[in-house]
Formats: structure tokens, sequence, C-alpha cells
């Protein structure tokens, strides 16, 4: 008895000598949560594993497993809205899950995140303070729990990030401290310099400017159901969308039921017929249901269904996927659907209600946009349609701002030539301008440069021009590669020709060659002219206006009745003769006026950047060269000479 009271005595001085050393190890020097007053931020690593397969040979690939917490803490005197924490991931990880966060690039998750990136709060978006909560920490805090692949960083090393940082307007952030090895903290602050529009007192947040805006406006909501009205707008000069697709992710199991002035891709119901919402909505017909996808695909009506009692009577629908610049036509910028969404438990009341995220938007043509997560937002209001001089609001709000972005890797899908009076060749497109063929033939290389080309060569379609192409290069005692170089690949190619300089003024010749399988009505192109622009007077074939504010651009569009480029088409005949390029051209015209002593020929006549609806062209590396030019008859005889071999060639 007496040996087991002194053992116990000895366990409770153990353990009383223990607390103060764990004490010591788990308190966090500053910045800790209890002494940040801002916005207090941690990523902490919890655990990982090695997982298959074993790359031995090769450490630096091999996977491990990794589970973290990213911990956001409001300790400050206003409500965080929107959330958003920039992670610095750097071990080319692979991100599989992230509970209460979405990523704020509109990316759906598995998805590699290895460069860094930003993590917008869902479904918590706003975490209010203590005073208003009475330090409630379940509306103050919010931790996201992270499981990925990362690579490269085993036991005992730990994989942690480079950073962790609040992103919302108006906050300082230091650099962080660690913990140890596996924790990162931060405290974030106000700026004392930032100067802010939005007041303590306002409930949401105000509408942000972007390339283009999608607003999801609940405009009628029932105890297991919605109707919700979206408005796509474009606000870019530039910008424009040829049958647009748009996509999200449904975050708590909704489906659409119907819709007006839009539809799905793809009418499917499968997932609800076997899933959750087929075991609860018992008694509803889902052959009527329009899609059950997670995430669904919805694309723009035809012109002929805008006034379908079903499907259209929709302001701004049914266009047939197009949304124009506003420099073109402000009436045509805007595209808007209906759709009626069921909801499911938990979620089953009327204020109850959640937008989808992972918001996508892309078109045919047509730059590319990177959309940020749904904001919530002052409700909408609209004109009432009754004609009574009232407006109505939404039930709620949210905006989605969509800006123009160029994806690594990714490659035109239009490119330029230049060719000007001085010299006989044409400086083509660079080879492979476009894109390379995923499997180039053995005649084909996709790294030498393109071959300077006669005029004439620009008229038919690149497979077509090798024999055009030789027999100009021998002429001009050009180097000839073998193999020769691939085309461009582009769907679209322009040709800026610099046809006239003189002692007041200079002109250009633009010609547009489609030689893709659709044509483009209401197309527009825009070239930005560094030095020339003050000069421009007009177009002859075109409209064209210089935009105010643009960085010294031009914009241009077909006049009524050559607003259409219509697409490649067989020649007269099809068996001798190859396809005809789709084609629109027009003179421009400058005065050196505004720009005395420019020099239009040394390169300032040539355009640095050039628009084909909205995409960014490929540009050539060099210009037009004067050095081969003479004031003799050499044109006409290599024309000649040209005409000759290609006629001893075809018999």
């Amino acid at each position: 008895m007496a040996f087991s009271l002194i053992r116990l005595l000895v366990l409770d001085l153990i353990v009383a000598a223990l607390i103060p050393i764990a004490l010591c190890q788990s308190e966090a020097p500053s910045p800790a949560a209890d002494s940040c007053n801002g916005i207090f931020l941690s990523y902490a690593y919890t655990s990982g594993a090695k997982i298959p397969p074993n790359l031995n040979s090769d450490p630096t690939e091999q996977p491990y497993r990794f589970e973290s917490t990213l911990t956001v803490l409001n300790n400050g005197l206003e409500e965080l809205k929107s959330w958003r924490v920039f992670v610095g991931f750097q071990h080319k990880e692979y991100l599989v899950s992230a509970s209460g966060a979405v990523l704020a690039n509109g990316t759906s998750l598995p998805a590699t995140v290895g460069g860094g990136v930003i993590f917008a709060g869902y479904p918590s978006t706003d975490l209010k303070t203590a005073i208003e909560t009475a330090g409630d920490t379940t509306q103050m805090q919010v931790q996201v729990q992270f499981v990925g692949t990362q690579f490269g960083v085993g036991s005992p090393n730990v994989p942690m990030p480079t950073n962790v940082s609040l992103v919302n307007d108006g906050f300082v952030c230091p650099k962080p401290t660690m913990q140890g090895t596996s924790e990162m903290q931060v405290c974030c602050t106000k700026d004392s310099n930032y100067k802010s529009n939005v007041s303590s007192d306002d409930e949401f947040l105000p509408r942000q400017n972007g390339d283009l805006t999608i607003m999801y406006d609940v405009t009628r909501t029932y105890e297991s159901s919605y109707w919700a009205q979206i408005t796509i707008s474009n606000h870019n000069p530039l910008g424009r969308l040829d049958d647009w697709k748009l996509s999200w992710d449904w975050m708590k199991g909704e489906f659409i039921n119907s819709m007006k002035g839009a539809y799905p891709d793809i009418v499917d119901t499968t997932d609800c017929i076997f899933g959750e919402q087929g075991q609860y909505y018992q008694d509803l017909d889902f052959s009527n249901v329009l899609n059950c996808e997670r995430r669904p695909t919805i694309i723009d009506l035809p012109p002929t269904k805008a006034n379908d009692t079903t499907l259209g009577l929709i302001p701004f629908c049914c266009r047939n996927g197009t949304i124009l610049p506003p420099t073109m036509d402000p009436s045509k910028s805007t595209s808007v659907f209906q759709m009626n969404v069921y909801k499911m438990p938990p979620d089953l009341n009327r204020s109850e209600l959640s937008p989808p995220q992972n918001w996508n938007i892309s078109g045919t043509l047509n730059p590319d946009y990177q959309c940020g997560s749904p904001v919530r937002v002052s409700p909408s209001e609209f004109t009432d349609t009754s004609g009574l001089p009232s407006n109505s609001t939404a039930v709620a709000s949210w905006q989605v701002v969509c800006n123009i972005t160029q994806p690594k890797g990714a490659s035109p899908k239009c490119c330029v030539s230049f060719s000007a009076y001085y010299n006989e060749s044409v400086v083509p497109c660079k080879t492979c301008a476009c894109g390379c063929p995923s499997t180039p033939s053995q005649t084909c290389s996709t790294t030498a440069a393109a071959i300077l080309l006669p005029s004439e060569a620009l008229l038919v379609p690149f497979e077509n021009r090798t024999a055009l192409t030789k027999a100009w290069a021998e002429l001009k005692h050009l180097t000839i590669p073998n193999p020769m170089p691939c085309g461009d690949n582009c769907g679209v190619s322009i040709n800026w020709h610099l046809y006239t300089d003189y002692s007041r003024g200079w002109t250009a010749r633009i010609t547009i060659f489609n030689w893709g399988e659709s044509s483009y009505v209401d197309w527009f192109a825009a070239v930005e002219m560094d030095k020339a622009a003050p000069g421009f007077e007009k177009m002859y074939s075109f409209n064209a206006t210089a935009l105010d504010g643009v960085n010294n651009t031009i914009f241009m569009q077909g006049i009524e009745g050559l607003n259409y480029l219509v697409a490649e088409t067989d020649a007269a005949n099809p068996k001798k003769d190859p396809r005809v390029p789709g084609k629109q051209q027009s003179v421009i015209s400058f005065t050196k006026k505004p720009t005395p002593g420019i020099n239009v020929a040394g390169g300032a006549g040539f355009p640095s950047k050039v628009f084909f609806n909205g995409e960014e062209c490929s540009l050539p590396s060099v210009l037009p060269t004067s050095s081969s030019y003479k004031k003799s008859p050499a044109m006409t005889i290599s024309v000649l000479l040209l005409i000759v071999v290609l006629m001893l060639m075809q018999q």
C-alpha cells in the first residue's frame, strides 16, 4: 500500500515537472493569436506520408501525401468580408481537397497549386468580430483542412509554403514567422494609408470592375427552389465572346429544373435519378428536369428562340453566344438568362441561398478569362416590366469578376504578316504561330524560321504554298531549309502592307483572311500604333475610330453589309485549284501633321499589337527591309519569272 502511494506521488511530481515544459513548447511568440489585433493567419503542417510509386532513382519526384490546416481568425474591430488568403505552395503541390474554401481563380479541385494560390472562403465567406459575437470563434474564425500531394520533401523535412498572407484590400501583412518547423504565423493589420470608399457600416462590398462581370441575382425564392437571373456584361473595349460557354460547380447538390434564355449543352438527369436528389424528390418528374451535373455547361440560344414563350422572351438573350465589346455596340455587350434551381437538405428554407462556385467562361477565337469567386453585393435593381414607374430588387445578389489572362504555354489564335511597297517579299506569320502540330511530319520543321513569300502566296492555304515558296526562294537566292518550316496553323491571318509614304502622310492596307470552317459575324480588329496613332485619318472600306485612353489603339469593323467574314470555301474548280479563304480588305490613311519626323518605313508604320475579335495575334519578329529595293524593272521581271516557273511545274 505504501509502495503504491509512493509510486503515485512520484508520477504526480513527474507530470507536474513536465507541464511547464509542455506549456513552454506550445506557447508561440509574437504574432500569436491572442496578441494580434488584426487578422491572424496560421498555416500548420499536420501529417504526411510517402505514397507510391517509389522513385528511389529520383527523390525530387517522389510523391508524398500531406495534410495541413489554414486558420483565419478575425481579431480586428471590423467584419472581414469575403476573406481571401494567399498560400505560397512551392513543392509542386497537387491539392485534392480544401474544406471551407475554394480556389479564388475559379479552378475546381483537385488542381495543381505548386506556384502558390489564393483561397476564398466558402461557405463561410465573412468573419465577424469578437465584439459583435461576444468572442464566438465559430463566427470569428475558419479553419481550412488541406489534403494533397507534394513532391520531393520527405521526413524529417517539412513541406512548408514560402508565405501566407491576406490579400483583401486595405491590409498589410509582414513576413510570417516560423513556430518550430511545422507552423507559420502572421498578423495582418489595417493599412493606415489605404483609402476605402466602403464604411464599416456597409452591409455589402461594392461592385468591382473587370473585363467581364457576371451577376447572379436571385429574383424569387421558395422553400426548396429559387429562380436566378444571370447577367454577363462585357466591359473591355477589345473583349469579345463568340459561342460563349459558361460553367460552374454546384456545391450543395443543386440541380437545374428549367431555363429561359439559355440551355445546358447536355440535358442529363442521370445523377439525380440515381443520386440523393432522386431519393428526396420522389414525386418530381425528372424527365422534365434539364441538368443534374455537378458542373453544368450553359450555352446561348439562337435568335430564332428569342420570342419563344417557353425558352425565350428574356431581354438580351438568344444571340448565338455572341457578346460584343461596348465600343462596337453597347446593346450587344450583355447576355442574360434565367434558371429555376432546386436545393437539397439542409438548405430547405427561403433565406438559405448560396451561389455556385468555380466559374469559367470561354468562347471560340476569343481571349481567355479567369474568373474570381462570387462576392455578395447589394441587391440588383430591375425596372418594372409592367411599365410602372418603380424598380424591383433582387432577393440576393452576387458578383463574379472575370479578367482577360494569358495562360502559361497558350498559343495565339491569329497571326500577322508584314509587307511594304519597298520590298517584293512578304514577311510571313511565324512558324507554328498558333501552335505546332501534335505529330509533325518528317517533312516539316517546327523550329525553322518561316521563309519570305511572294505576295501571291498569301492568297492560298499553307499546304499549297510550297511550290510558290521554293520558286521565290530560288529567284531571291534565299536559303531553303530542309525540312521546310511548318505552317502557322492559325484560323485567321492578317496582312499589314505599308502602301505609300509621302511628305504629308502615308497609307497602309490591311487584309484579313479566314482559313477556318466558321464564318465571323460582326467581326472586329484593332491595331496598336505606338507613334502613328495621333495621325490616324480614316479607313475606306471599314468603319474605324481611335479609342480614347487605350494605348494608341485604332478600332475597326466591317461597314453594314461587309461585317461578315466568310469561311474558307472551295475554288471554282476544286479538283485543280486550292481552297479560297474568306477575305476583307481596306486602306487606312494617316497624316504626318501631328507626328512630325515620323519614320514610317523604319518601323513606325507597322503596328506593335494586332487584335482580332479580342484575341491578340502573333506578330513577325522582323520588319520588311528596303535594302533589296531598286528603282528598276526588277520587280516585274521577278514576278514574270515566277509565273513561268510555276507554269512549267504544272505541266
